[in-house]
């Protein structure tokens, strides 16, 4: 096995990868949807942070990534590089010493980049992958997860509460809950801390470019909320940026409702409405460290990416 640069000589056999382990990944989860449209890889050969694994002429493999952006997860001195879903594959045999190899290599460019942190997109069940990445510091942060926007029947919730879409001009009503959600990421286990200044600039933001608004309202307050946006908006990666998908961007239920079906009540409201209206697909992200999050939306989704992400000693950028 041979490591070179990833240049555009091979972008053709790693497209060619990149559908073969969609096709793995789609097998393990049914609801993904038909890719007709791949993304482009251009810009992963031209970069000069990607690499390919090479035998006997042959693609084995290829890693490469965004080039280097700051603050990282609100860090402002440090330094990424993030490889999403599409900017790397592997061929199924031999799949973790060809990752291992790869990784040696396009970390070594990433470093010199300048990027402390390095994260990359992995399929769910790919755990050849996972293994190779694991072996080398990584760990989870956050996953993407998705179902079919079908109707389906209501679950069982509390009396009381009423389940609605807000419109735009009623995004303030929100304020209360949003807060709340940042307030939650902050605490152990998430550590997702922002200033104060940062939060209030960001709840007004929210406010004046509000998404499509879905709501449990109790005594006609909000209680639990969930924001969606369609195809091509807030999506995470090249899946979610289908036809007829949208992406869930925001979320929250006051722990005083959680346990009663409340917030699985406004999902349920969500994905019927979407569904009357032509979706096919909902999908949402969220941080494997939030384990509110993750124990809700594994309940009604099923999970087919982790982002691992590694932080190396800062004193290997100075070498």
């Amino acid at each position: 096995m041979e490591i070179l640069d990833f240049t555009k000589e091979w972008i053709a056999e790693a497209e060619e990868l990149l559908v073969e382990n969609y096709k793995e990944e789609k097998a393990c989860v049914p609801c993904l949807p038909q890719i007709t449209e791949w993304p482009e890889l251009g810009l992963f050969a031209q970069n000069g942070l990607g690499v390919a694994a090479v035998e006997d002429g042959k693609l084995l493999g290829f890693l490469g990534g965004y080039e280097p952006f700051r603050p990282v997860y609100c860090t402002p001195d440090t330094a990424g590089v993030w490889s999403p879903l599409h900017a790397h594959g592997a061929r199924k045999e031999n799949r973790v010493a060809i990752y291992r190899r790869l990784y040696q290599a396009a970390g070594a460019k990433w470093a010199a980049a300048g990027a402390a942190s390095h994260a990359v997109t992995l399929f769910a069940h790919d755990e050849h992958a996972r293994e190779a990445f694991f072996m080398y510091g990584f760990g989870a942060r956050c996953t993407d997860l998705m179902r079919n926007a079908e109707l389906r029947p209501m679950p069982e919730t509390a009396k009381g509460i009423r389940f609605t879409e807000l419109p735009g001009e009623r995004s303030g009503e929100l304020r209360s809950l949003r807060k709340a959600l940042t307030e939650h990421l902050s605490q152990s286990p998430c550590f997702m801390k922002q200033h104060q200044e940062d939060v209030e600039k960001w709840l007004d933001w929210r406010e004046k470019d509000a998404p499509r608004m879905f709501a449990a309202l109790k005594e006609e307050r909000p209680v639990a909320y969930l924001e969606v946006v369609p195809q091509g908006k807030n999506g995470e990666n090249f899946i979610s940026w289908q036809k007829e998908m949208w992406n869930i961007c925001g979320a929250y239920c006051l722990p005083e409702e959680r346990g009663a079906g409340t917030a699985a009540g406004v999902l349920w409201f969500l994905a019927s409405t979407l569904a009357k209206e032509g979706a096919t697909h909902l999908g949402v992200d969220c941080e494997t460290i939030n384990p509110t999050a993750l124990g809700f939306w594994k309940k009604h989704f099923m999970p087919y990416t982790f982002s691992v992400v590694r932080r190396i000693d800062e004193n290997a950028l100075l070498l």
